[in-house]
C-alpha cells in the first residue's frame, strides 16, 4: 500500500510542478514556434502516458495485493490486452513523429532569399564571416587557421578578399530577414544553440553544417555551446543582436574585409621605439617592468594580447570600474596611441626587446598549485607560456604580483563584467576556482616554477 501511494504522490506532485513551475519557453523571437508546438505535442503524449501508467500501476499493486486464502490467476497471453497496447502505442508515437518530421521538412528547406552567414567555433569562442558584395563565400580550411589568419582563409581565393570578418563572439542580424549559418568547428565537437530561436545544430570538425530561421524581434541574445566540449564549455558564451535593417548595416560596415586584414602591415619597431618613450616611464626601458608603479612585465608577453589590451583600454571595455585605480591610468596613456598602425608599432617594438625573468614575491606551496594550475592549463598550457588560439596570455615568468591582482579583480568583478569583455567574462568564472588568498599565493607559487 505504501508504494501505490508513493506513485499517486508522484504523479500529483509531477503534475504540479509542471503547471506551476516558473520554468518554461524563453519567449520565442524567431519563426519557429512549430517547434514550440512539436515539443507540446510531445510532452502531452508522453504525460499522459506517464500519469496512466504510474496510476495503473497503482491500481494493480491496490487491486492484487498479497491477500492470505487468495490465489493469483495465471494468464501468460492476452491477445486483446496486446492488440489494445499496440494500437494505443502506435498512434501515441505518430503523435509524436509526424509533427517533427514536417518542422524537420521545413528545417532543411532553406529560403533562395536567405543571407549566409558563417560562424566558426573553438574552444572557447565564437566568430563570424558574411560574404561581400559578391555575395559569395571564399573558400577556407581550418589548416591555414594561424594568429594572422583566424578564419583560415585560402589567400589566392578571389571570392574570399571581401568576406567581413568578424572576430568577436558578438553577431548583428537585421530584422525579419531570413538567414542560413554555416556552421564549423576548428578543434572538436560544439553546438550552436541561441535559446529564444529554437533551433541548434551540432558542429563537428570536417563537416559544415546549417540551420536557418528568421529573427522576429529586435532584441540581445545569448549563445551558448550546448555540447561537452572541453573544461570551459560552460563559458563558451556569445550573442545575437537583431537590429533595424539600417542599424545593421552601420555595424556591418564598421567590419574589416580579408583584404584589409591582409593588407595591414608588420609593425615598425622604430617607430615603435619613439611612442614606447611614454610607457618606459613606468614599465621600463625594457619593459621588465616595475612594481613599485604598479607595471607589469610586458617583454615576453604575446603580442596578439598586448594588442587585445591597449585596445581594450581605449575602448572602454577595460578600466571603466571605478574600483579599478590602475586600469582607468592606463586609459589615457593607451589613447596616446592614435591608430591601429601606432599599436603594432609599439608592440612591435615591446617584442623586439630582450625578456628577464621577473622576481618571484609569492612563496605559496608550489605542489598545491600544480594540482590547481591544471584548470588553468586547459587554456594556458601545460608550460603556462600561452595558447593564441584559447585567447590565452602568458603566465610562466611574468609578473606574478600582477597576475594576483587580475585575479582577485576577476573574482570582484572589477574586471570581466564589461558586456564586450567576452574572454574576461570566462575568466571571472574560472577565478571563482581559488576559494582564497592563499590558493592563489599556492597557484603563483607554482607559475613561478614553470
Amino acid at each position: 500500500m505504501a508504494l501505490a501511494v508513493a506513485l499517486i504522490l508522484l504523479v500529483i506532485a509531477t503534475v504540479l510542478f509542471h503547471f506551476l513551475s516558473p520554468w518554461w519557453f524563453t519567449p520565442i523571437a524567431s519563426n519557429w514556434g512549430t517547434v514550440d508546438d512539436t515539443v507540446n505535442i510531445t510532452f502531452w503524449v508522453t504525460g499522459i502516458v506517464f500519469v496512466a501508467v504510474n496510476l495503473f500501476l497503482a491500481y494493480c499493486i491496490i487491486r492484487y495485493r498479497h491477500r492470505k486464502g487468495q490465489k493469483a490467476h495465471y494468464e501468460p497471453e492476452n491477445r486483446k490486452l496486446e492488440w489494445w497496447l499496440t494500437s494505443i502505442t502506435t498512434v501515441g508515437i505518430a503523435a509524436m513523429l509526424a509533427p517533427g518530421l514536417s518542422v524537420w521538412a521545413k528545417f532543411v528547406n532553406v529560403p533562395k532569399d536567405a543571407a549566409i552567414v558563417e560562424v566558426l567555433g573553438q574552444q572557447w569562442s565564437w566568430s563570424y564571416r558574411f560574404p561581400g558584395k559578391d555575395g559569395t563565400l571564399g573558400k577556407a580550411d581550418t589548416r591555414l587557421v594561424s594568429v594572422d589568419n583566424p578564419f583560415g582563409m585560402q589567400p589566392e581565393d578571389p571570392a574570399g578578399q571581401d568576406d567581413i570578418l568578424v572576430g568577436s563572439p558578438e553577431l548583428h542580424l537585421p530584422l525579419d530577414k531570413p538567414v542560413k549559418l554555416l556552421l564549423r568547428s576548428r578543434d572538436v565537437n560544439h553546438q550552436y544553440a541561441v535559446p529564444q530561436f529554437r533551433v541548434k545544430m551540432d558542429m563537428v570538425p570536417g563537416m559544415v553544417t546549417y540551420f536557418w530561421f528568421t529573427p522576429t524581434r529586435p532584441g540581445v541574445f545569448d549563445v551558448l555551446c550546448e555540447q561537452l566540449c572541453g573544461m570551459a564549455h560552460f563559458a563558451m558564451r556569445g550573442r545575437v543582436v537583431v537590429d533595424e535593417q539600417k542599424d545593421f548595416d552601420a555595424w556591418l560596415g564598421a567590419q574589416p574585409s580579408y583584404q584589409h586584414a591582409r593588407a595591414t602591415t608588420a609593425g615598425d619597431v622604430t617607430a615603435g621605439q619613439t611612442l614606447y618613450a611614454t610607457c618606459s616611464a613606468c614599465h621600463g626601458a625594457q619593459a621588465e617592468g616595475n612594481a613599485q608603479l604598479n607595471a607589469p612585465k610586458l617583454s615576453g608577453q604575446a603580442g596578439w594580447y598586448l594588442i587585445r589590451q591597449l585596445n581594450d583600454f581605449k575602448s572602454g571595455v577595460r578600466g571603466v570600474n571605478d574600483a579599478d585605480i590602475y586600469g582607468k591610468q592606463m586609459i589615457p596613456f593607451a589613447s596616446v596611441l592614435a591608430d591601429d598602425a601606432a599599436i603594432r608599432n609599439v608592440v612591435a617594438y615591446i617584442g623586439s626587446l630582450p625578456e628577464t625573468r621577473s622576481t618571484s614575491t609569492f612563496t605559496g606551496d608550489a605542489d598545491k598549485g600544480r594540482a590547481l594550475f591544471q584548470t588553468c592549463a586547459s587554456c594556458h598550457g601545460a608550460d603556462g607560456k600561452g595558447i593564441w588560439s584559447t585567447n590565452a596570455p602568458r603566465l610562466s615568468g611574468m609578473s606574478d604580483w600582477y597576475l594576483a591582482r587580475q585575479l582577485k579583480n576577476y573574482q570582484q568583478g572589477i574586471r570581466g563584467t564589461h558586456r564586450q569583455d567576452f574572454n574576461g567574462a570566462q575568466m571571472v568564472s574560472m577565478a571563482k576556482v581559488l576559494p582564497d588568498d592563499q590558493a592563489i599565493s599556492d597557484l603563483l607559487g607554482y607559475v613561478d616554477s614553470l
